[in-house]
């Protein structure tokens, strides 16, 4: 089956450090956008689609007033076939997100949410410009458990201003004291055109070396605590990896519905323009092919080499013959000498080591099959 994207393109302020599409939130501008969202479900070509994950990001989805997002839950119900298993999620600020709130998601049937904390320091949440301290973090995941949500996810960020090591380790030990079944861990990157991209920040941050250290340490803390490690940037207790997002990492498909939405569907990819005004206006939301079209020979590696199961030698054979595989299960060895890839049984996977240079792995495994 496949997944259900909504784009709730509003924030009570953008943070510093953000690229992702938003504005400033506007009740009248949110409740014509969520006519505008149910009108795009309402495309004949969408009718009846069978899902099974449902994402809510942003953005800030919390945002929004609840009632708003009941609308949009009531015409996702009405509009598509969604399993009664469902895995079905909505991104959170901590500080728009009270017990009233998160009471009404579980009552529409959200039953999976994921919380943008970003660290456990107070002083590195004022530098990202964060509208939250930490005790408001903790009170709204608290409150998102007795409101009965028992799938919480939360974010932390690496390589923030005046974060180090022990900073970061102590973050990690807070969250995971908390009742979370999942952490994304990503690291800070300076987006163009961003109030970030100057110099003084540049020189205020951790440099390479010492991002990848923190990011090594992070994840033999978070395996120490119980979390798989089932993809670069994120871990999980058993059972609680995210649904939605491995359909991106395994080439599932997926709608997206939303000004900057993203789609996989019918083997083409396609986006919706970066306007809100436009995409209100529009009878239905504009959807634009992508140039590159969707071709699993060339997106396998990449996609494949993201999470923990890796490539299968013999998913590799029917996409590239045996020469080709042979090629590259030659180089998956010198890198497993080298601690960067691990090959067990017919499977090549990365280790965190891997990870943090899978760009240059991935164009040597795209060069051995003849890609590159």
């Amino acid at each position: 089956m496949r997944g259900i994207y909504i784009h709730i393109p509003f924030c009570l302020r953008k943070c510093p450090y953000c690229d992702f599409y938003s504005v400033r939130f506007d009740e009248k501008t949110a409740e014509e956008y969520t006519d505008a969202l149910i009108r795009s479900f309402e495309l004949p070509k969408y009718r009846g689609l069978r899902a099974d994950t449902v994402y809510f990001g942003g953005g800030t989805p919390s945002a929004l007033p609840s009632e708003l997002t009941g609308r949009i839950m009531r015409s996702v119900y009405e509009c598509f076939d969604i399993d009664k298993n469902a895995e079905i999620t909505i991104e959170a600020n901590p500080c728009t997100a009270d017990e009233r709130k998160l009471s009404a998601y579980r009552e529409m049937g959200i039953n999976r949410i994921s919380f943008g904390v970003q660290s456990a320091d107070d002083r590195e949440l004022m530098s990202l410009g964060r509208l939250h301290d930490f005790e408001r973090a903790q009170r709204a995941i608290l409150a998102a458990r007795k409101a009965g949500f028992e799938n919480i996810s939360a974010d932390i960020m690496l390589g923030v201003i005046g974060q180090d090591k022990q900073s970061l380790i102590r973050s990690a030990d807070r969250l995971t004291e908390l009742p979370l079944t999942h952490i994304s861990a990503y690291m800070l990157k300076i987006e163009q055109g961003t109030p970030y991209d100057n110099d003084r920040v540049r020189a205020s941050v951790a440099d390479e070396d010492t991002v990848s250290d923190m990011y090594i340490e992070l994840c033999e803390r978070l395996e120490q605590k119980g979390f798989l490690h089932y993809e670069i940037s994120n871990f999980a207790r058993p059972g609680f990896e995210s649904r939605h997002n491995l359909k991106y990492w395994t080439a599932g498909e997926y709608v997206g519905f939303g000004a900057a939405a993203h789609s996989l569907y019918m083997g083409q990819r396609y986006y919706v323009p970066r306007d809100i005004a436009a995409f209100i206006d529009a009878p239905f939301q504009q959807e634009i092919p992508e140039e590159e079209p969707h071709s699993e020979r060339e997106e396998y590696i990449m996609l494949a080499l993201r999470v923990s199961e890796g490539l299968d030698e013999k998913k590799l054979i029917s996409l590239y013959g045996e020469e080709g595989t042979g090629r590259l299960m030659g180089l998956a060895k010198t890198y497993e000498k080298h601690g960067l890839c691990c090959i067990s049984g017919s499977r090549v996977s990365l280790t965190p080591r891997g990870y943090l240079v899978s760009n240059t792995i991935i164009v040597e495994f795209l060069h051995a099959v003849g890609l590159a």
